[in-house]
């Protein structure tokens, strides 16, 4: 499903955010991506959706290596992978349903179509009732909910998240880390990138461990 082969990473400053980086995540596996701020977690993050390109090595989603993907191609890629930004990207002036939806509107979707979507991927967050607050009236947890429905609402086969914990106490923490456990236990592949080590811990899943743009380790066998 997510494979890369011998991947680099080389900014324009000359530092490699990446290097040499080699993995295969089976379709429908849950993989936390580890190491301390600074490892390259979210420059990994960034090459599966074809939002950043590796400057050597391949990267493989869904067997389609996008080096030899055509850009028009990309949005089409990005439609079967859910992205949860690390900083949510929400628009603070507009409703709940609004933020939801709009991944949906831009790909004209019907407007039947878009509402019955964007429910259904706010009740599978428990915010459906919230619908027609704007997001400046929500708390950080329920900002990060809806953060997480806007990347569901499409149906992905691929969910990516950024420290989604980052802002969190342990309580919503875990609550936001038991939702993506329920989305893998229907089939979705789920690739985390965390450094909360005590939350990581209560979750038996493989860790591909990152130090300083090389996998240190991986831990747990795939």
């Amino acid at each position: 499903m997510i494979e890369f082969d011998g991947v680099s990473r080389r900014f324009s400053n000359g530092h490699f955010g990446l290097q040499e980086v080699s993995f295969h995540i089976p379709e429908g596996r849950m993989v936390f991506i580890t190491g301390h701020s600074g490892s390259g977690k979210s420059t990994l993050l960034r090459l599966i959706p074809a939002l950043d390109q590796p400057t050597s090595g391949i990267v493989r989603i869904g067997g389609h290596d996008l080096k030899k993907m055509p850009p028009h191609q990309y949005p089409k890629l990005r439609r079967q992978i859910g992205v949860v930004f690390q900083d949510h990207h929400l628009l603070p002036n507009r409703r709940v349903f609004d933020n939801v939806a709009l991944p949906l509107q831009v790909t004209g979707f019907l407007p039947a179509d878009i509402r019955r979507r964007a429910e259904a991927a706010l009740d599978k967050v428990g915010l459906l009732d919230r619908q027609r607050a704007r997001i400046d009236e929500l708390s950080g947890g329920e900002q990060q909910r809806v953060n997480i429905a806007r990347a569901l609402v499409n149906r992905p086969k691929i969910l990516l998240a950024d420290e989604p914990t980052g802002n969190l106490d342990p309580e919503l923490s875990r609550e936001i880390f038991n939702q993506f456990a329920e989305f893998h236990a229907v089939g979705v592949t789920v690739v985390i990138a965390s450094h909360d080590v005590h939350l990581l811990k209560t979750y038996a899943v493989p860790r591909i461990v990152l130090n300083q743009g090389h996998i240190s380790h991986i831990e747990e066998a795939f």
